[in-house]
């Protein structure tokens, strides 16, 4: 970065036009208007945050000046600077918005309108600034030697007086805890000259009231120590590295991770963390917390924004070693950056569905041949793409074939659900559930539908009940008596009549993990049973609060969705019943078959951890497929060698790159010729550019309408990636869509829906 900042800059601003802005920096402010940092300029009829990216054209006219510069010190270093570059280029995302993306939330400001009384009385518009996160302040207590001695305090002012005499100091969260309401009596204390107060910047953690034992390494047995010998020395090459970690569920990878970051750390470097979901953050943390005694930040969504502000302001300051986080993280401010673990890599989740649609194990890999460091990706069930990309030697491939203290991979039994319709529990299921909960044992049940049932239909006209907004029917919950779709949270109460022909034959169809856990509590009324969905972990600290009562033993039998299936390590989980393992084979996507056998294998892996040994039930409506049949006999390479065969000859990835244009809108006819217009531009381009991009579509996307927008998608396959982004800029700069119609790229698409 310049110490000497040009007297015209470039400013990125965080709007959805693709295209940086140069402004002119006045005199009095030429000294600090560097590069990373943000500046309040005039844009259009507002006054917004912008980003200095560096020089900017001095050739152009009528330059604006920027108004102020926001920081003492950049946000972003030139090294950040150029991967979110990278990131705006490979994704076709305004640059503006990649930094928007990447800082914390609520620290940019924007000027807005509003109405005030002039002095007149009259109405006047006055112009204000909103935004800006505040950093939080605290009063520390400390007693003064004129109370030394003093007894005149009586009460709660007396005994606060005695605690602050034993302590240098006392923070004022501290003395609520332990005194209750008590400003008056503070407030009285400094007023006789007893004790002062300093007020201080803290940071909002998230983690402050836990508390954490030291532990040690464990030692590794021959897998292990073989993996981490590699890691490393490729750690002390200070060269980018990839590896995939491919080890079986329960066969020691995080101990390969800490002792890998223990060594990068000692080498005076730092390390990243990710995992695809905040369930399985605060498990990982306690391991981390227990293990080193450096800082350690948490990035997820589940933290407020004053919370992830400090925990960025943190790793900003070089306060905190290892960051750990969802896919966000990829973000984080660390210097020095070693290592980058990505675990569960295999997970969709690590794609952002909305704004800049990144994938963070792919960012990974960016930033850390960037970085000049090691990026390892860890699963039992690797990508499709990672697996391919290992044998053909881009990836270095690190294997863990058993589980550690060589415990045996849990016996498996696929249960032929054909014919039985109705029945949630085939009597093998049920028995086994009767007995592991006899035997002390406890069990996890997997289905991967929430609610109460899937849907309401009509015996006499055949009326569903569907959202008017979504082309999806809508989900029964039983507690709250309504009907509820998962994608716009639409919700209406439960009819007592079809509202079709008014008929009282309505009845439920389907289950989803609401009527899972009436029927255990039906069957087996002695256990103590829970739900773990996006229904019963809304609310703050519910991921945790479940997985604790589970780790605890306060739980014999947890329903889940896949939430229950990523990462976790449960010793007392001898039994894995997975209710219906067919759901995810109907996705109109090529990936489906991969999905259901990283998910089936995947939940297996939750049983037999500890000393007990494991058992699986599998019911299966399709148990003669290749990914079930693979999954439940932990043939992962008969699996992968298929399922690339298949990805061969219809060609796609790894075999092909893809990219997908996702047209909506509220008005259906425009949408549908919006389409239309785009598919002719691209074919066009295509010859023009004598492009080897294969165009699919236009068709409606499966979900043909969705919070009230009719969508279309059109889909893009290249050989090449140059290829694909060849023709997807020049199609950018050359589509015209009417106003109501919106245009979303995304290169890489995971969902298909």
């Amino acid at each position: 970065m310049s110490a000497s900042p040009p007297t015209i800059i470039e400013v990125a601003i965080p709007v959805r036009i693709d295209q940086t802005f140069s402004y002119r920096v006045p005199e009095r402010l030429a000294a600090s208007a560097a590069a990373g940092k943000r500046v309040l300029v005039p844009f259009g009829r507002r006054k917004v945050t912008g980003y200095v990216l560096g020089p900017g054209d001095a050739t152009a006219a009528e330059l604006k000046e920027i108004i102020e510069v926001l920081d003492a010190e950049p946000l972003v270093t030139k090294a950040e600077l150029a991967f979110l570059r990278w990131v705006a280029s490979y994704y076709l995302f305004p640059l503006g918005e990649v930094l928007k993306t990447a800082l914390p939330a609520g620290i940019n400001l924007t000027s807005r309108k509003r109405q005030v009384a002039g002095p007149d009385g009259t109405s006047a518009t006055e112009e204000v600034l909103a935004g800006g996160k505040r950093v939080k302040t605290e009063l520390f207590y400390r007693s003064l030697p004129a109370a030394a001695g003093v007894t005149q305090p009586r009460g709660r002012g007396g005994e606060i007086l005695a605690f602050l005499a034993g302590m240098e100091e006392a923070p004022a969260h501290l003395l609520r805890q332990r005194f209750g309401p008590c400003a008056p009596q503070l407030k009285r204390l400094r007023e006789l000259g007893f004790v002062a107060a300093t007020a201080r910047e803290v940071y909002r953690d998230p983690f402050r009231e836990e508390v954490f034992e030291h532990d040690t390494p464990h030692v590794l047995n021959d897998d292990q120590a073989a993996a981490l010998a590699r890691l490393v020395a490729a750690c002390d090459t200070a060269a980018f590295a990839p590896f995939l970690l491919h080890g079986v569920t329960g066969s020691g990878k995080t101990e390969v991770y800490l002792q890998a970051i223990a060594h990068v750390l000692s080498r005076g470097k730092t390390a990243l963390v990710l995992v695809p979901e905040i369930a399985l953050t605060p498990q990982l943390v306690r391991r981390f917390k227990r293990r080193f005694r450096c800082g350690i930040a948490v990035l997820h969504s589940g933290l407020s924004d004053g919370e992830r502000f400090d925990e960025w302001r943190r790793i900003r300051r070089g306060e905190a070693e290892i960051v750990i986080g969802a896919r966000s993280a990829i973000f984080a401010p660390l210097e020095r950056l070693g290592i980058i673990v990505v675990d569960e890599e295999h997970e969709g989740s690590y794609k952002q569905s909305e704004g800049v649609r990144y994938h963070a194990r792919d960012l990974a890999l960016v930033r850390g041949k960037m970085e000049k460091g090691v990026v390892l990706l860890g699963s039992a069930t690797p990508l499709v793409t990672s697996f391919h990309a290992a044998r053909e030697g881009r990836l270095g491939c690190l294997e863990l074939p058993r589980r550690v203290r060589d415990l045996p991979m849990p016996t498996v039994e696929l249960v032929d659900a054909r014919g039985k319709k109705g029945e949630t529990f085939l009597p093998p299921l049920a028995a086994a559930l009767a007995d592991n909960l006899a035997g002390g044992g406890q069990s996890l049940l997997f289905l991967n539908r929430r609610g109460f049932a899937t849907y309401l239909v009509c015996q006499e006209c055949g009326f569903v009940l569907r959202c008017p907004n979504c082309a999806v029917t809508l989900t029964y919950h039983r507690r709250r008596e309504r009907h509820f779709c998962h994608y716009c949270d639409y919700s209406i109460p439960a009819p007592s009549v079809c509202p079709g022909c008014e008929s009282p034959s309505i009845g439920l169809l389907g289950r989803g993990t609401e009527r899972v856990e009436e029927e255990v509590r039906e069957l087996l009324p002695e256990a103590r049973v829970s739900r773990m969905d996006r229904d019963t972990t809304s609310g703050r600290g519910g991921h945790a609060r479940i997985l604790r009562g589970l780790e605890e033993g306060r739980i014999d039998i947890l329903i889940g969705t896949q939430m229950i299936a990523k990462g976790h390590d449960f010793p007392g989980v001898t039994l894995v019943g997975v209710v219906s393992a067919d759901a995810t084979l109907n996705i109109p996507d090529f990936r489906s078959a991969e999905r259901t056998f990283q998910l089936i294998t995947q939940v297996l892996g939750r049983a037999g951890r500890g000393d007990a040994p494991g058992r699986v039930i599998v019911q299966s409506l399709a148990p003669d497929h290749y990914a079930i049949r693979h999954a439940v006999s932990h043939d992962v390479a008969g699996f992968y060698e298929e399922e690339l065969a298949f990805r061969r000859e219809t060609g796609y990835p790894p075999f092909a790159f893809l990219a997908a244009l996702h047209l909506s809108g509220t008005n259906a006819a425009a949408v549908e010729q919006g389409a239309e217009r785009a598919a002719r531009l691209l074919q066009q381009l295509k010859g023009r550019l004598r492009s080897r991009v294969e165009i699919l579509g236009p068709v409606t996307s499966p979900l043909g309408k969705l919070r009230g927008r009719f969508r279309w998608q059109i889909l893009l396959k290249a050989p090449a990636r140059s290829d694909l982004h060849r023709l997807v800029n020049g199609f950018r700069g050359a589509i015209d869509l009417p106003a109501q119609v919106r245009l979303v790229i995304d290169i890489d698409p995971v969902e298909m829906m």
